[in-house]
């Protein structure tokens, strides 16, 4: 399925004037889109977790890669839902339930391989990774077993094209079919049909035999292919397709629905000798494109592609027949031809006939004197809890781009909403996405728990200014649900009907989504599970000015006020609630948004608050109540508490201070400049809290005050993260990372509208004409960090020359003309040979890339610089200290994995000039 587009703002493009030689970055205005795609790869990543994960955000990447005639990704998200981890052999909500004798792996591995995939593809690939959720259920009522032992991996993202190519164009007879990416093997295997059914419904052999397997350094050799076309003046692809479910088969029928083609089977890529052209065909190897061009133009992209290093097999041609044939010339046979109307042609509706089954649960109970015992349970719930464990592997600042990612505040803990992205590197425009989900509610009342998921993206992809407010915004549905079981398709029905009535009411559109449903699991035994129906929306939004976005971080300005905004106006509830989940109940009453006119004018006020720059701080109510928004705000801010009054919203505690319905919190100063704002707008709003300099949570309550200290929760809410965290690196460094994890405050101050020092240098950040002073980027496959690179060596007053491998290796550049270079970050040879050994080899093995290496270090005028991949690279070619007899070696990190963390370092007084 391919991404959604919607119009962007006239943005700077940063590329070379040519990519098929090396050749000097240049700067373009072009009028853009923003894209959006989210889509699930649950029966994958229950088998397999890390492939399962790594292909979803894969095949994710490469359907905003296909939008029109190719558009780019920028940044990822993720969410991960499973049944409970049982961690410490089982907290106290999950030991009313016992654990299953799992299918392939226990959720506690899935969480943790699975969220390994993702990070690493996108790791290796140079994507983002900047938000997501992870949630955990079980609940056994009615003689029912729910849970997520079939569990749910989003992947999804946000990116940018051309508005130009955002539409593909249409085939003509003798247009060229090409397919770029790695060999065909016996690798997924049925993937798509497998995974349409309950998992455990197959033997082991043929659901394994389904899963694929990831490469995401073949992806990003062919991803800059086609970035080079696309970034060309005059894009010669005429359509793009991904290669995913159903592999070749449904990437080239897809590509040659229109016109009918012929794909030559023996000029397809081989790996394993043994496939059949059954195999061959319908495999689902991973990081495939397939590409329709005009014959004319396939040396362009050719030439790109060998400079690449990314494959090219022409394959077929478009024919104008309206038959689809598969041919193999060697062997003189012709396994597939078929009308292109008998597969495309009008499909006989599905029409599914349901009973509705009514379903009702006892309303939650509780004891209002266990507070602080439910609080701490709470806090550890893994909806709830602190997300480290994922955002310290995952990288979350390649590209440049990255305006907004999990953490903030002073000590950055992972509680950021709303992501963004910058759309080019110089204006402040972005884009922004959020994401919604409420499983639990919706088992419950499938209507308003699917009106829940959507009004959570909202409150979330609110805290940025938004150029078109509400209605520039547009939204994903993915729907994951155990249909086919007697009442749930009625229930997905009146599920989908209350996200369009909705989403109609707010005025918002839903250009896109995808289902999965078969969400349940059957054990040997004959034990069935059901994962609960659930919908999950991702929603985007171009954002106007990204440096006014909101952070939850509470501002430490004493005396500042903290604003509770109902979105709701309905009943406070607790059924399916994060509370409800610690005390192993599921409830009765779930919130809902009573009327969405006025959740849509509420959010508007809000919006209008932030691009007045009146808000300080603010956060959603959502998993774990108001209490837990209320703590997170104090969380990554030390030295500041709150004194809370929620008398005014009700006399029950564990109800006001528990519950899900939607809303906002907003931290303002004292002047009273929001308050007027939103009274003018006739929005409700009720002072709750306000900002002290001690460490205290106050909350009065109709007994006495109740005091929580502010840095022991944290502690608690950490926990879940430590436990994670100790699966997935050495015990001792998570240990210490615990210890340490609060003493790590961010100390550097920039000036609320800082612009750098360029007027000092003189040098102007927005020029187009060369400044005469060149340098070099060196790449080699598998880097990400070379368009960052390049253009802070721009922004450095330096004219920037591409250069790959490929050119010194050739002899196409011998850097005679730069006066520095810079070997930029990333995975090359995805470190297959160890970090940057494989690249290093290129240049002491390959005459004149070491010629011309050797010559630009023997001139006296000459810099370089190494980052990352490319500081590894300066270690192995022994450039650092090279008068030494001992050169310097890097060795593997303590952890033994991928470290994303912000950290405070001092630059001494040097001679250097960098």
């Amino acid at each position: 399925a391919l991404p959604i587009f919607i119009k962007g703002p006239k943005i700077e493009q940063f590329a070379p004037g040519r990519q098929d030689i090396p050749d000097y970055f240049k700067i373009e205005e072009i009028d853009s889109v923003i894209s959006l795609k989210a889509e699930t790869h649950n029966f994958p990543t229950t088998v397999e977790p890390f492939n399962g994960a790594a292909t979803g955000s894969g095949g994710e990447i490469r359907d905003r890669l296909a939008g029109g005639k190719g558009s780019l990704p920028l940044a990822g998200t993720a969410v991960y839902i499973t049944s409970y981890p049982r961690l410490e052999n089982g907290r106290s909500w999950e030991k009313k339930f016992e654990a299953r004798p799992w299918l392939y792996q226990s959720p506690a591995q899935i969480l943790i391989k699975a969220s390994d995939g993702a990070s690493d593809f996108g790791n290796k690939f140079g994507q983002p990774l900047i938000g997501g959720s992870v949630l955990t259920f079980e609940h056994f009522e009615n003689g029912k077993k729910l849970g997520f032992d079939k569990v749910i991996m989003l992947a999804g993202g946000v990116g940018f094209g051309k508005e130009k190519d955002s539409k593909k164009e249409k085939l003509k007879a003798g247009d060229k079919i090409i397919m770029m990416g790695g060999d065909n093997y016996r690798i997924g295997m049925g993937g798509g049909a497998v995974s349409s059914v309950a998992t455990g419904e197959f033997g082991n052999a043929i659901e394994l035999n389904a899963i694929q397997r990831s490469n995401p350094e073949m992806q990003k050799r062919v991803m800059n292919a086609i970035r080079a076309m696309v970034e060309m003046k005059d894009n010669p692809i005429v359509s793009i397709h991904d290669h995913g479910a159903g592999g070749h088969l449904n990437c080239f029928s897809e590509l040659l629905e229109d016109t009918g083609g012929t794909i030559e089977i023996d000029q397809l890529p081989v790996g394993d000798p043994t496939l059949s052209d059954k195999e061959i065909i319908s495999n689902e190897s991973q990081e495939r494109m397939g590409i329709a061009i005009s014959e004319k133009d396939v040396e362009t992209l050719r030439l790109v592609a060998d400079r690449e290093r990314a494959p090219l097999y022409v394959v077929g041609t478009a024919t104008g027949d309206q038959e689809l044939k598969f041919v193999d010339n060697k062997k003189n046979t012709l396994p597939f031809d078929l009308k292109v109307s008998h597969l495309f042609g009008s499909s006989p509706k599905t029409i599914l006939q349901d009973s509705t089954s009514p379903v009702s649960y006892q309303p939650v109970s509780y004891d209002e004197t266990k507070f602080t015992e439910y609080l701490d349970a709470v806090l550890q719930l893994e909806s709830v809890a602190c997300k480290d464990w994922l955002t310290n592997k995952v990288d979350r600042c390649v590209t440049g781009r990255v305006a907004t990612q999990q953490t903030c505040g002073s000590i950055q803990l992972p509680l950021n909403n709303v992501s963004v992205m910058a759309l080019d590197f110089l204006s402040n425009k972005g884009v922004a996405t959020g994401i919604g989900h409420a499983p639990a509610a919706t088992l419950i009342d499938p209507a308003a728990g699917s009106q829940l998921a959507i009004a959570e993206s909202l409150t979330n992809i609110i805290w940025t200014p938004l150029t078109n407010g509400l209605k520039g915004i547009s939204l994903s549905a993915n729907w994951m649900w155990p249909a086919k079981n007697k009442g749930e398709d009625a229930r997905l029905y009146q599920a989908v009907a209350s996200v369009s009535t909705f989403s109609v009411a707010l005025g918002i559109n839903v250009p896109t989504g995808k289902d999965s449903l078969s969400m349940t699991q059957k054990y040997p035994d004959g034990d069935v599970v059901y994962s609960p129906g659930t919908v999950i929306i991702s929603a985007v939004a171009e954002v106007e000015d990204l440096r006014k976005t909101v952070s939850p971080a509470l501002d430490n300005t004493v005396g500042t006020k903290i604003l509770y905004v109902d979105f709701s106006k309905s009943q406070l509830a607790l059924g399916g609630s994060s509370f409800a989940q610690i005390v192993n109940q599921l409830g009765d009453q779930v919130p809902s948004v009573a009327d969405p006119s006025y959740f849509a004018k509420a959010f508007e006020a809000v919006q209008l608050l932030i691009k007045k720059e009146l808000i300080l701080a603010g956060h959603d109510i959502s998993a774990g109540g108001m209490i837990t928004a209320l703590l997170e705000m104090c969380f990554p801010t030390p030295g500041v508490g709150l004194n809370v009054n929620t008398l005014v919203l009700g006399d029950d505690l564990i109800k006001v201070l528990f519950n899900e319905n939607p809303g906002l919190l907003l931290q303002v100063d004292s002047s009273g400049k929001a308050e007027a704002e939103m009274k003018q707008l006739g929005i409700a709003f009720v002072e709750i809290a306000s900002v002290t300099d001690k460490r205290f949570l106050s909350i009065a309550t109709k007994a006495q005050a109740i005091q929580l200290k502010i840095d022991d929760l944290r502690n608690t809410w950490y926990k879940t993260s430590y436990l994670m965290d100790k699966m997935q690196r050495p015990a001792a460094h998570a240990e210490q990372r615990k210890n340490n994890y609060a003493r790590q405050e961010l100390t550097y101050q920039l000036q609320p509208r800082f612009d750098g020092q360029f007027s000092t240098y003189g040098i102007d950040p927005k020029r187009r004409k060369p400044s005469g002073t060149k340098a070099a980027i060196i790449r080699e496959k598998g880097v990400n960090g070379d368009r960052e690179m390049a253009y802070s060596l721009y922004l450095a007053g330096f004219d920037v020359k591409d250069v790959h491998m490929t050119d010194l290796v050739s002899g196409r550049e011998d850097l005679s003309d730069v006066n520095m270079i810079a070997f930029v970050g990333g995975f090359s040879n995805s470190d297959v040979l160890g970090s940057a050994k494989g690249w290093a080899g290129a240049f002491l093995y390959n005459p004149k890339a070491k010629a011309a290496l050797d010559n630009f270090y023997a001139r006296k005028d000459t810099l370089s610089l190494g980052v990352c991949n490319g500081c590894q690279l300066m270690m192995e070619l022994g450039l650092v200290y090279p008068e030494w007899k001992d050169h310097p070696k890097m060795h593997h990190n303590g952890s033994g994995k991928y470290e994303s963390n912000f950290i405070n370092i001092t630059i001494p007084k040097t001679n250097s000039v960098m």
